[in-house]
Formats: C-alpha cells, sequence, structure tokens
C-alpha cells in the first residue's frame, strides 16, 4: 500500500508539476505576444509621429520670412549635425562617404529648395500635392533607367496623378500663383522620385541614417554659395525655427521613421508614409488657417489615393 500510494503521490506530483509548466508556458507566451503587441503599437506610433513631422515640415515656408535656399540651408546643415552625432553615439559601421551621395546630396538640395518655394509662392495644400506626384516619376525613371516593366495597374495609377494635378490648377495661365507653386511642387516632386530610385543601390550597402547624413551634408555644402551670394541673416525667430526644422522635422523625424521599420512591414510604412499630404494640409487648416477650396479638395483625394495605390502595389512587389 505504501509503495501504491507512493506511486500516486508521485503521479500527482508529476501531474501537479506539467499543469505548473504548462500554466508557466501559456503565460510566457500571453506576455511574448502583449510584449510583440506593444512594440508593434510603439512603432506605428512613432511611424505616425514621423510623417507628421515630415507634413508639418512644408508649414515653415510660411512661418520663416527666409529665402527658400536659405531654409534648406538651415535645414541640412542642423540636421547633418545631430545626425552626426547620432552616427557617433551609435555603434561603428561604415560611414566612409561615396560620390554618389554627393550627387544626391545635389539632389535632395534642389527637392527642398522646390517644396519651400513652391510652398511660398502659393500655399502649403499645393505645394504637399505637387510634391505628391512622385509616383508617377517614380514610374517613368523606373521604365526608363532600370527598364522596370510597367502593368496597367501602373499607367491607372499614373493617370489619377495626372488628372489630380490638372484638377489643382485653376487657369491656363503661368502668371496665376498656384500653378507657379504646382510647377515647383512638381519639380519637387521629380526630383524626390530620382532620389529614391538612385538611392535604391545605396541602400543595399549603407545604412539609412549614414545616407541621410551623407546626403544632408552635401545639400547644404551645394547652397552655401547661393548664401555667400545673397547673405541673409536670420532673427532669432527665425533662428529658433531653422533648429527645430532641421532637429525636429528631419533629423527626428528620419530617426522616428527608422525605428519603426525595424518591426512593421514595409506595406504598413508605406501606406503611412502616404498619408504626409493629409496630415500636411489638416496641420495647416490648423495652425495657419488654411483652408482648401473644392478643387484642392477633389485633387487631393485622386493624388493621396494614386500614392496609396502606388505605395500599396510596392510593398506586394519583390524588388529587382
Amino acid at each position: 500500500m505504501r509503495a501504491d500510494g507512493a506511486i500516486g503521490a508521485s503521479e500527482g506530483a508529476a501531474g501537479t508539476v506539467a499543469s505548473v509548466t504548462d500554466r508557466s508556458l501559456t503565460m510566457t507566451e500571453e506576455s511574448v505576444e502583449v510584449h510583440a503587441a506593444g512594440g508593434r503599437a510603439s512603432a506605428l506610433a512613432s511611424l505616425h509621429v514621423a510623417v507628421l513631422l515630415f507634413g508639418l515640415a512644408g508649414l515653415f515656408g510660411k512661418w520663416i520670412d527666409l529665402p527658400a535656399a536659405t531654409i534648406v540651408l538651415g535645414r541640412a546643415a542642423v540636421a547633418a549635425a545631430v545626425l552626426g552625432i547620432l552616427l557617433r553615439l551609435g555603434p561603428a559601421g561604415r560611414r566612409t562617404f561615396e560620390w554618389r551621395m554627393a550627387a544626391n546630396g545635389a539632389v535632395l538640395a534642389v527637392h527642398w529648395f522646390a517644396f519651400f518655394k513652391a510652398i511660398q509662392i502659393a500655399n502649403v495644400a499645393t505645394g504637399l500635392l505637387g510634391f505628391a506626384s512622385f509616383p508617377l516619376f517614380v514610374l517613368l525613371l523606373e521604365f526608363a533607367l532600370l527598364r522596370a516593366r510597367a502593368r496597367g495597374l501602373d499607367w491607372t495609377i499614373a493617370g489619377l496623378v495626372v488628372v489630380g494635378l490638372l484638377i489643382l490648377v485653376p487657369e491656363p495661365s503661368l502668371h496665376n500663383p498656384v500653378v507657379q507653386g504646382l510647377a515647383w511642387g512638381v519639380l519637387s516632386g521629380f526630383s524626390f522620385a530620382l532620389l529614391a530610385v538612385s538611392n535604391r543601390a545605396l541602400a543595399a550597402r549603407r545604412a539609412p541614417t549614414v545616407i541621410a547624413f551623407w546626403q544632408n551634408v552635401c545639400a547644404a555644402a551645394c547652397l552655401a554659395p547661393a548664401l555667400a551670394l545673397a547673405p541673409t541673416r536670420p532673427d532669432a525667430r527665425e533662428f529658433a525655427l531653422l533648429l527645430v526644422l532641421g532637429v525636429v522635422c528631419t533629423a527626428l523625424a528620419h530617426s522616428l521613421f527608422i525605428r519603426s521599420m525595424r518591426v512593421l512591414s514595409a506595406h504598413t510604412a508605406s501606406v503611412v508614409a502616404a498619408l504626409e499630404p493629409v496630415y500636411g494640409i489638416a496641420l495647416a487648416i490648423v495652425l495657419l488657417g488654411e483652408v482648401p477650396d473644392a478643387r484642392t479638395m477633389l485633387g487631393a483625394v485622386l493624388i493621396v489615393g494614386a500614392v496609396l495605390a502606388a505605395s500599396a502595389r510596392a510593398a506586394r512587389t519583390p524588388p529587382t
């Protein structure tokens, strides 16, 4: 009987241990799932904040009463300084300079200059929507330079962008400030597309922060002669705004975006990034009182819809 009792006690103890182990494993799995969900939620919040800050950057074209070249120079110089500090504090990696980064830095300078010029001439919505035309130019550049095959959906997306841009034109006159601003905005979109296509080869072998650092350095260097030829001295308020633009809306936004990409899928990141014009226009309504008219809203729906479609398609398409 003692043997039977011992066996029964042993079996009971084994069952208790197994039950406790199962509960421990279940609790561990649940805690891992909760931690993963928390990580995704934090990454998604970081992504939305980054895109919100990218959209906010456009408003500085109205807040800072300086030439567009000076604004871009200040933005690039401050962002380069902050990114340089982050690189020094981060893990060691390949940080050497490549001449392709200099060319891309020049393109970045053109992109930002055209972007702020569009907003200064017209308004925030026109500048953001002109910039948002970049999927059209990505398609054309990939087709022309990379011999990429375009599908019917690609041309449909491009057509929506073109129709959206045409709707934004109030009259066929280059004397109209909206038309002028839209032209600068489209140049901003084209230069951004050129930068995106050119950066693909660099992104395969360089960290995004390293690329951003050198391109900001080169963008500032490209615009330094313009400041020398037409010197402008920002006052204390403008200098503070340039610091915010460079630190918060550029370096911090870039860091948050890269951080979110470590957790979220490319599809999620691309779709949220396509909301930049939406965030920017909403902020302009609240902070500047720039309420778009019906024509601008209709054009925005078509262009942002096309950008969302292009982002979703790009996330589903394997890299070539």
